[in-house]
């Protein structure tokens, strides 16, 4: 998880929305294992470099205080802590002081600015904000507790609670949107479609209340790494909810216009719930006229371009059809694991003629329905849901047809729990603890939907899962004993190096001893070492798993895919060349010269050494106009810069140094000193092709030293 300084560096520097910012700050303050006086420390260093806004400083500050008083309440030892620490006030007219501060943080909320609501608040004196579910496009969704069930004792007083973000709160039909939204969900009750409860609003703040559903969205299937799709007669269950959920809709007139993966619902009791008809339009207006011409949802622009059909994205009026596109995207990625378009949007992938493979678990006539789901053309397109689900479902067919007994619903929710339980073995991050499942279920999710901030999703704990995949779903025949436990796998490097390839904007090593896993290197922010944790641990075989991995910010990631395969090969060499920034950290300020310790593999070598700056150039240090020769005797250790060659000046933030080892010289002309690192990479990448071929792969290695700079401190 990452600190609280860092959160509050992505916020500032647009890597998080602020939505993202709140919904991260709980998470992170509970896992930061610092005090509330440190936190507050740490709250104004960040404030004094880069100030925050005057609300978001003073929500920060209460919940650090917030958390003081839950720490003493659950019998903590902060009670002997000083209750006042100086920190820099807000910059507004009323809030001049840290006294000031620290009164509108008493308020909950600073003068002229929209209240924020998060984990631990209490919307209504009723709903008790307990946990961060994910951040959607209309809103944050939390588990919420009913103070109002509670006290009746009510076997179930969790439910889920849609909170309207703060950006579109400021939209003049927000309140319109969700009271739509509310009111369609009450309209549209089916069994698998997400029942939502009620709409209200507390102060400025409003929200929509809907069941908590325990299980995981099929978007977290379809991204389970190594996911490769599933057999036909597993996956038509999920199919035919979906198909049922969305037929039921389109009789009743209403398009839900973003469906996609992440608004399919897989419960742990088999069942498939459609959920966020958020801005679901209606087509036919036979009693409710005026609705649209008051407001229409679709003007918010919310979809999602993989799914959007071609005419949603030329914002056509709404149809049927459309979603029966995105029907059909989805059920093509069910069955192979990828994208029928690689995930380009409908009118890319139609300007560029791009035509679906047929799946090879399909028959005839089940891909001439699929590929008609998929149809750039409305009028060519399925007709409708009901047709598509009829013409696909081979088992249906079979049945009228006489050729295959009956299934009943008791078949279907074994079927249905035999996905959900495969994906649950996959992805579980603690399937092997007993009774932390449910808490580490809960948390993977959060984590998941908090980095894909476009796809909101309502979720809870998930209950243990099956210790293996299960087969294609038969008809049940009575055992006459005990079928032997399945052998546990083994681990090898070769199951593990698919799953970290897959890991995007990364540089990750491996290494196995029987069942335990460790895993080293560098991986994005966006991506965060929590969720690689998580799908580490969710692959079969792995009992222990330990993570030494460094994050890097995005604006890496062109310079991390150049060097990776190298860097790789380095580790796994036993790390045969190296590279170390002093001081050792690489913590730099303004004015301290660049000084690194460089060592090379046993055979004579060319040793480039390049500073990748944070405003987009190169710095090439070796070679350069002031260290010319680069060529190295094997086992060889040198000290580069610590005569004052470089010296730390803007822009400062987070940079890189990397060592790059050849068997040849890079260029057979020096390049300038500085130059665009676009330009350099794409040189590199042609020119270390030509070295691989020539002399192997393996005799290219590569290191990377992130390093931090900052101004020179007043």
């Amino acid at each position: 998880m990452a600190s609280l300084a860092r959160v509050i560096h992505d916020f500032q520097n647009g890597e998080l929305s602020r939505d993202e910012f709140v919904a991260q700050l709980d998470s992170t303050l509970t896992t930061e294992g610092l005090g509330p006086t440190q936190l507050l420390d740490m709250l104004g260093a960040a404030h004094r470099k880069a100030p925050l806004p005057d609300d978001l400083y003073v929500e920060v500050r209460r919940r650090i205080e917030q958390l003081r008083v839950s720490n003493v309440a659950a019998g903590g030892d902060e009670t002997g802590i000083q209750t006042t620490v100086e920190i820099p006030s807000v910059r507004s007219a009323s809030a001049g002081s840290a006294g000031s501060s620290a009164n509108a943080a008493g308020t909950g909320s600073a003068a002229g600015h929209d209240q924020i609501k998060g984990t631990g608040d209490t919307l209504n004196n009723r709903f008790v904000l307990e946990e961060c579910l994910g951040v959607g496009g209309m809103g944050t969704v939390y588990k919420a507790l009913d103070l109002r069930k509670l006290e009746a004792s009510d076997r179930k007083p969790y439910l889920a609670i849609k909170v309207l973000n703060v950006q579109f709160r400021g939209n003049p039909n927000s309140l319109v949107a969700l009271q739509r939204e509310a009111r369609k969900a009450q309209v549209l009750a089916h069994r698998n479609i997400i029942t939502v409860y009620d709409f209200d609003r507390d102060g400025p703040i409003v929200y929509l209340t809907m069941e908590y559903l325990s299980g995981k969205p099929l978007s977290q299937l379809l991204r389970t790494p190594g996911y490769q799709g599933m057999p036909v007669r597993a996956a038509l269950p999920i199919v035919r909810g979906m198909c049922s959920a969305l037929a039921y809709a389109h009789e009743r007139g209403f398009v839900h216009c973003d469906f996609k993966p992440a608004n399919v619902f897989l419960t742990t009791n088999a069942e498939v719930k459609v959920i966020d008809f958020g801005i679901a339009r209606v087509f036919q207006r036979p009693e409710e006229e005026s609705d649209a011409t008051v407001f229409d949802p679709g003007s918010l622009g919310a979809l999602t371009p993989a799914y959007a059909s071609p005419e949603m994205i030329e914002h056509r009026e709404p149809d049927p059809r459309d979603d029966i596109y995105a029907l059909g995207c989805i059920t093509y990625e069910l069955l192979t694991g990828h994208h029928p378009f690689d995930r380009l949007s409908a009118t890319q992938a139609r300007n560029a003629d791009f035509k679906p493979q047929r799946p090879a678990n399909l028959d005839s006539r089940q891909w001439r329905a699929l590929r008609a789901a998929l149809s750039f053309d409305r009028n060519s397109r399925m007709p409708s849901v009901v047709r598509f689900i009829a013409e696909f479902d081979n088992e249906a067919r079979a049945e009228k047809s006489g050729t295959l007994a009956k299934v009943g619903l008791a078949s279907f929710a074994v079927v249905c729990a035999a996905a959900v339980g495969v994906f649950a073995f996959r992805s579980a991050p603690n399937r092997h603890s007993g009774s932390q499942t449910q808490a580490g279920a809960s948390q993977a999710l959060a984590e998941q939907t908090g980095s894909s901030s476009s796809e909101g999703t309502v979720s809870g704990p998930v209950s243990a899962p099956p210790a293996a995949p299960p087969a294609s779903p038969v008809a049940a025949a009575p055992a006459t004993r005990p079928a032997a436990p399945a052998p546990k796998p083994a681990l090898t490097l070769a199951a593990i190096t698919p799953a970290l390839a897959q890991v995007p904007c990364s540089a990750l090593s491996a290494s196995v001893q029987d069942h335990s896993l460790t895993v080293r290197g560098y991986v994005s922010q966006r991506y965060g070492a929590a969720h690689l944790k998580d799908t580490l641990a969710a692959l079969p075989g792995v009992d222990t798993l330990t993570l030494q991995v460094e994050p890097l910010a995005d604006d890496k990631c062109d310079t991390i895919k150049a060097f990776a395969p190298y860097w790789i090969h380095n580790m796994q060499a036993g790390h045969v060349a190296a590279l170390h920034v002093r001081p050792p950290g690489g913590q730099l300020s303004e004015g301290n010269p660049l000084v690194v310790d460089v060592t090379t593999p046993g055979y004579d070598s060319y040793v480039n050494l390049d500073y990748y700056q944070l405003d987009g150039s190169v710095v090439h240090m070796v070679p350069s106009p002031r260290a010319k020769d680069n060529q190295a005797p094997p086992h060889y250790a040198a000290t580069i810069g610590s005569a004052g060659d470089w010296i730390i000046s803007k822009p400062f933030g987070s940079e890189m140094v990397v060592l790059l080892i050849t068997p040849a010289p890079l260029f057979d002309k020096p390049r300038p000193e500085s130059e665009s690192r676009a330009d350099y990479l794409r040189a590199l990448d042609t020119r270390l092709a030509q070295i691989g071929g020539k002399y192997g792969h393996d005799h290219i290695v590569a290191d990377f030293a992130p390093i931090t700079t900052k101004p020179r401190s007043p």
